[in-house]
């Protein structure tokens, strides 16, 4: 098929506008990968020993890969796996995905998804139009330069779909390993063998993505991290970069204590992942490259809990303390939020009226709303029990 393009494209007179699409056709044929392949590094202790020292914890993301290495020795072949990463932003899904690719020795090829609308951004554009490309999956292939890459579809729930086609709908055949061995692209107009590809996929929420694409492919959860996590986190990894990032790398003496470092996540930051820590660490280090500008010294070189406020100014969060349940009228609930748990007090207060009227004030979900009402209907079945006077209902 191509040398039948190239000696059409050979007959073609200089000034055709037909000679530009065909030109683009031809180096898209030449560049991509139809044999080229890396070989897999198959080394399970090697693999484990850069996804330790890449990330801390995410103990299911590696256990996983671990495993798949460990399969690719049994069966000698490494067959193309459809993984998908999910969990609150900041966790590290993406950062993780390139780890993968390093420990396997395969190329690596990032693809945001997010705000794609248009199933010709997955599928390609036909030859028939003027400035037609080649979708995504063949460009991030072309790039990539060998048919076993590890391919990042970065943010898969953000796919949404208008009147030129649903996206979402055009990834079932890439992400499916019954089809995919032949993929056809509208601009190639040519079966491409996806088959020994590994696609890893990142979503924060599966809510949005379609159940037959949710369906190919195998779910990873990925958890927030708890406080002694992310300073574990910060220690190894934030604290480093940032120095770098502020021009402080090649001054060991300053650091920042492991207490004011708990000090920081506990009351400047609230949130499942470590970006918002990463961003105050920053501010720390800014503040101090500051101070050296000025005065030609700095302030702290070890940051301690008392120099964390002076820093970053006055704390942006407080934590409810728990304080039992000995007050009439209060009781402790706990609530779900995507940055963690918080405890709640539910105050309530009884006045005269008209009967059994229930008031309930604030954004309440119809869960909390129904556990109101059946409290107030277990005190009316049971009020001689609890020996309460009936007629205040």
């Amino acid at each position: 098929k191509l040398e039948r393009e190239i000696a059409r494209f050979g007959d073609l007179p200089a000034a055709s506008h037909e000679q530009p699409p065909m030109r683009n056709y031809i180096e898209c044929m030449l560049d991509l990968p139809w044999s080229e392949e890396t070989k897999d590094d198959l080394d399970i202790e090697h693999a484990r020993a850069i996804l330790d020292n890449d990330h801390y914890g995410m103990e299911k993301v590696k256990q996983r890969i671990l495993e798949h290495i460990a399969v690719a020795r049994l069966t000698g072949k490494v067959n193309g796996q459809i993984i998908c990463f999910v969990g609150p932003p900041g966790v590290g899904k993406t950062s993780i995905a390139s780890s993968i690719a390093r420990a396997l020795g395969r190329n690596f090829v990032r693809m945001s998804l997010g705000g794609i609308h248009d199933e010709a951004e997955i599928r390609g554009h036909r030859r028939t139009y003027i400035g037609a490309m080649p979708g995504r999956v063949i460009a991030a292939m072309r790039q990539a330069g060998s048919i076993n890459p590890l391919l990042l579809f970065d943010e898969i729930d953000k796919l949404t779909a208008d009147m030129r086609g649903d996206p979402a709908a055009a990834m079932l055949e890439v992400l499916d390993s019954a089809q995919n061995f032949a993929f056809r692209d509208h601009f190639l107009e040519q079966e491409y063998d996806l088959s020994k590809v590994m696609f890893i996929a990142t979503a924060n929420n599966i809510g949005t993505i379609p159940r037959p694409l949710l369906d190919r492919m195998e779910l990873i959860e990925v958890s927030g991290y708890i406080t002694e996590e992310k300073v574990e986190i910060a220690k190894r990894h934030l604290v480093p970069k940032e120095k770098e990032n502020n021009g402080l790398a090649d001054r060991p003496e300053i650091k920042i204590s492991k207490p004011a470092l708990e000090y920081i996540i506990e009351n400047y930051t609230r949130e499942s992942g470590v970006r918002g820590l990463e961003k105050q660490i920053n501010k720390v280090f800014r503040k101090m490259a500051l101070e050296y500008a000025r005065n030609g010294i700095f302030s702290c070189t070890d940051v301690k809990v008392a120099d964390v406020e002076r820093l970053l100014g006055k704390p942006l969060y407080t934590r409810d303390k728990y304080q039992g349940n000995g007050y009439a009228g209060v009781v402790t609930g706990l609530a779900w939020t995507s940055v963690g748990g918080e405890i709640l007090f539910i105050e309530t207060s009884l006045s005269k009226g008209k009967g059994s009227k229930l008031t309930l004030t604030g954004n309440l979900g119809d869960v909390m709303k129904e556990s109101a009402v059946l409290a107030l209907e277990y005190i009316k079945a049971h009020a001689d029990h609890l020996h309460i006077d009936a007629r205040i209902f």
